[in-house]
């Protein structure tokens, strides 16, 4: 879907893995959780065929998911209210906001887009521990599947 939108980052996020390896699938992984729109998924996917571990691949990403969580989490809390719904807009702050009201631990453990989830998290003081244990149960088993896969795929092309 990303492609539709932004054919040039796309692009840019293949070179880029391509040229560095685990280190852009890291940053990609840690500014997605952040701002910026392309997932690491896909990455860890295609790891063969941009030389990766898929393994490997997945934990750096999970490593830099959670990292960039923790930053969103933290700006949400220092820049306030308004900054977010500057950046997601009214709407989709409201709906964040019964998303979170109504589910807590939950929104966090299903919601996406988890960059909104992670700043949401922030603004609605949603206790630190809990916020980190169900972003590693939710990153883990959703990156888990692209592993899985990334892993047929490596068996297949071997």
């Amino acid at each position: 879907m990303i492609e539709q939108f932004f054919p040039e980052l796309k692009k840019w996020a293949e070179d880029f893995v391509m040229e560095h390896g685990y280190t852009a699938l890291f940053v990609l992984s840690f500014t997605e959780s952040i701002i910026q729109p392309i997932p690491p998924y896909p990455f860890i996917t295609a790891a063969p065929f941009f030389k990766l571990n898929p393994y490997t691949a997945g934990f750096v990403a999970f490593i830099g998911n959670l990292l960039g969580a923790l930053v969103a989490f933290f700006l949400a809390k220092l820049l306030g209210e308004s900054f977010v719904k500057k950046i997601f807009g009214e709407r989709l702050y409201t709906k964040g906001e019964a998303l979170f009201n109504r589910y807590g631990f939950f929104a966090v453990l299903l919601g996406e887009p988890y960059k909104l989830v992670c700043w949401l998290a922030g603004i609605f003081n949603m206790p630190l521990f809990t916020f980190l244990i169900a972003s590693m149960i939710a990153r883990g088993v959703r990156i888990g599947i692209f592993v899985f896969f990334g892993d047929v795929l490596k068996r297949f092309l071997s």
